[in-house]
Order: structure tokens, then sequence, then C-alpha cells
């Protein structure tokens, strides 16, 4: 008989979805866009707007304790099958995607502390060798994975405990570093050129900023396998509030210790170059260590995660029914070997793309966008049904209105993309639907489609003349 998770292990599993290696990255990925004041506005927007988030899952998960599918349940209860599925779809990608760029950075990290000049094994990531290594690594965690989900939460409690003590050791480092007059020094950003005011900075900021909270939704998407409903909000706001500090603390305490122009040309991880400035060589060690422990942590959250996707799709007829087998450990067998055999393809695009980790993270980052969104919506439909003018009026308000920050702020280009890589989807969509020998599209959802194809052949086109 499967085991459910509790709040410890549902609370694990947040944090660990979202710590990973993001955090080890922001001080440049931050100082590279922005100055200390616009990343100060940058996460107080995030901040807000991730709380209005977690606060509708909260909401929802009470409400609505008959959906089980969690970001993508509540797209189709709200507006349909054809935007269930581009929610769960989007979703998906992003996960898979987020995978991919967690593998990259294990052998990124590895070639930092191994790699010679005149001997490259690992380089970014994206060397063969580095390929060779992801993909043991990758296939050892299906196969963990395959054992059941109960088994994956307890290791990754394990090693979300394991992560977070680097992390503060960097913050505790860090605080006694700081300086004051650094950290003022070039407050608004002077040294960006002038097309980059304060408000394109924040800008700058929002894919970075959310990218590091994806996975929010952890305990939402195995709501399922949870022991209590009321544990689901529960976990999703201890998570969101102790990655919150953590992330704000990273960034600000960074840009303190080194200026913010040269914490820009730092390679990634960059908080293994700013321990060292406080500590000498072991602070490129601790950080490596604890960067290789956080990203396996959250690598197995994101497997755990990225299989649920088209496994609650399938039991919600919007993905091909095949895709809701379960082995006797309540593994999703079928969704778990499409996931991790997409991860491997990718990672063979990786070598002969040359892509990097901020490559992956800006396209993962952009496909979570509408299935965020979407939760928002829902959230303020269903206070509109209901005409309360409450808490959830206000809740779904505020995380409708940052949805559509995030999607203005992450530019055309990217949405564009995003269209491009939303397209392939319609072939499970219109299989699941042939399968139920149901009407593909329905009402509005055709004209929905027929954007998602204009915009696409738009980005086909972007594409072709380097405008992406």
């Amino acid at each position: 008989m499967e085991k459910k998770l509790g709040l410890g292990a549902l609370t694990a599993l947040v944090i660990g979805s979202m710590i990973g290696a993001g955090v080890f990255s922001l001080p440049q990925n931050m100082a590279n866009v922005a100055s200390p004041a616009a990343v100060m506005i940058g996460w107080t927007i995030t901040g807000i707007g991730m709380i209005f988030l977690a606060l509708s899952f909260q909401h929802l998960s009470r409400l609505k304790p008959e959906i089980e599918s969690g970001v993508f349940g509540y797209a189709q209860a709200g507006f349909g099958d054809f935007i269930g599925f581009c929610s769960a779809w989007g979703y998906w990608l992003s996960a898979m995607l987020a995978n991919v760029s967690y593998l990259v950075i294990v052998f990124s990290t590895l070639g930092m502390l191994f790699d010679q000049p005149d001997m490259i094994l690992f380089g970014d990531g994206n060397t063969w060798l580095a390929v060779a290594g992801a993909s043991i690594l990758l296939w050892v965690v299906h196969a963990l994975v395959k054992r059941g989900v109960q088994t994956a939460a307890v290791i990754n409690m394990i090693t979300t405990i394991a992560k977070l003590i680097p992390l503060f050791l960097f913050i505790f480092c860090a605080l006694i570093a700081f300086q004051w007059d650094t950290f003022v020094f070039d407050f608004t950003g002077m040294h960006f050129d002038e097309q980059h005011d304060l408000l394109s900075q924040v800008k700058g900021t929002m894919l970075i900023t959310v990218w590091v909270f994806i996975g929010i939704e952890g305990a939402v998407v195995v709501s399922g396998r949870a022991k209590s409903r009321k544990d689901i909000g529960r976990a999703t706001i201890l998570g969101l509030l102790t990655a919150l500090t953590i992330y704000v603390l990273v960034t600000l305490l960074s840009m303190g210790v080194i200026s913010t122009e040269q914490l820009a040309t730092y390679q990634n991880p960059s908080m293994a170059r700013v321990l060292t400035e406080i500590l000498g060589p072991w602070g490129s060690v601790i950080i490596g260590c604890g960067l290789l422990i956080s990203v396996c942590g959250a690598f197995l959250s994101w497997t755990v995660l990225a299989s649920e996707a088209p496994y609650l799709g399938a039991k919600d007829n919007m993905f091909p029914k095949s895709l809701a087998r379960q082995n006797k450990a309540g593994s999703p067998v079928n969704a778990l070997l499409l996931t991790n055999g997409c991860v491997q393809i990718s990672l063979f695009f990786v070598v002969f793309a040359g892509s990097t980790y901020d490559m992956l993270l800006a396209i993962a980052s952009e496909m979570i966008l509408v299935p965020y969104f979407l939760v928002g919506a829902y959230t303020l439909k269903l206070a509109i049904e209901r005409k309360d003018r409450g808490s959830l009026f206000w809740v779904g308000l505020g995380a409708s209105l940052y949805g559509i920050w995030l999607l203005y702020a992450s530019g055309l280009n990217y949405l564009l993309l995003s269209a491009l890589l939303y397209l392939p989807g319609l072939y499970f969509y219109i299989k699941a639907k042939r399968e139920q020998n149901t009407d593909i599209f329905v009402g509005s959802e055709k004209a929905a489609a027929s954007l998602l194809t204009v915009a696409a052949c738009l980005a086909v086109g972007m594409l072709w003349q380097g405008m992406i």
C-alpha cells in the first residue's frame, strides 16, 4: 500500500524543489542585470507576488479538494480541457528543462573543481564526458523514483537539510564581511548604459526570480499523496518563506561584499567566488560540495514533479491514457520514462548546441509563466462566481496581476519562443481526445489553438532571421 506524505515531507519537497542550482548563481545573475536598488525592488515585487500565488494554492486546495492534479487541474477546471492541457504541457516542459539544467550545473561545478587549463574534462557541463556522467546520474535517479515517491521523499528530506547548511554558512560569513560602502557605491546602477533605467533593471530580474521560485507548487502537484489536505497549504507557505529569506540575504549580502560591477563578471556558481573572497580557497570547495548536494536533491524532487505532470494529465483525460499507468510502488512508470527519455535527448542537444545553464534557465522560466498565471486567474474567477469579495478575491486579483506583470516583463521574444515549444504538445492532446472519441476542440478552444499556431510560426520566422 502506498504511504502518504506528511507536513515535514511536503515542506521538504517544496524547499527541495525551489532551492536547487539557482541560489548558487544568484549573486552574478542579479548583478549582471540590476543594481542593488533594482534588486531590492525586484525581490519585493516577487516576494509579494509569490505570497499571493502561495495563498492561491492554499485557498484552492481547501475549496477544491476534489482537484488532485494541482496547477494544471485548476486551469482545466476554470478554463476547459485545452487550456488545462497547455498548463500541464508548459509545466511538464519547464520541469523537464529544469532537470536538464540541474545535470548541466552539476558537471559544470565539477569542471570548476577539477578542470585544468590544459585538460578540460567537464567544461560548462556540455562536454561529452559531462553528458556521459549526467546520463548515468539521470538513470540512477530514474531507478530510485521507480521504487516509489515515498522513498524519493525521504531521501529528498535528507538532502534538503544537508543543502541548507552551506547556505546558512555563506549567509553568516557574508554578514560578517558585509560593507555598507560597497553596497551603496553604485546603488541605482549608473554603470549600466542609458537604456537600462531602474524599471528596465527591475524587469531584468523577473525571469531570474521566477526561476528560483519554480517548485513552490511542489506540495500541490503531489496533493493526492498527502496525508492531510491542510498540510498542502501549510507546506507551500512554510517553503516559500524559507526560500524567500535565503534568496534575499544571499543576493543583497553578496553585493555588500563584492562590488556589483565585479560580481557581474564572475563565473557561476558565483557564490563560490564570493565565499572564496571571504574564506580563501576553501570557499569554492564548500560551495561546490553544497551545490552538488543541493542540485542532486532538487533533481530528485523535480524528477518526481516532472513525471507527475503527464501522469495526472492522463488521469484527467488531457494526455494519452498510457501515461497514467503505475507500477506496484505507485510510481507513474510510463510518464517517468517519457520525462527522462526527453531529458536524455536534451542532454545530447546541449553538446551540439553548446547550451549553458543560463540559457536553459531562461527557457524553463518562461514555460512556467502561463501555468502560474492561470492559477491566479482561476482563483479570481472562483471568487467572482462565489461573489466572494473577501480574501479569495484579493488573493486571486493579486496573483493574476503578478502573472500579467511576469508575462510583460519577460518580453515578446520569449513569449513567442514559448509558443513554439507549446506546439508539439498538440500531438498528445489530439491523441488523448481521439482515445476518448470526443470533440478535439470545443467552443473557443479552436481559436486558441489557431492563435498558438500563428504565434509559433512567427517564432520560427524570428528564429530564422536571428532575432530571438
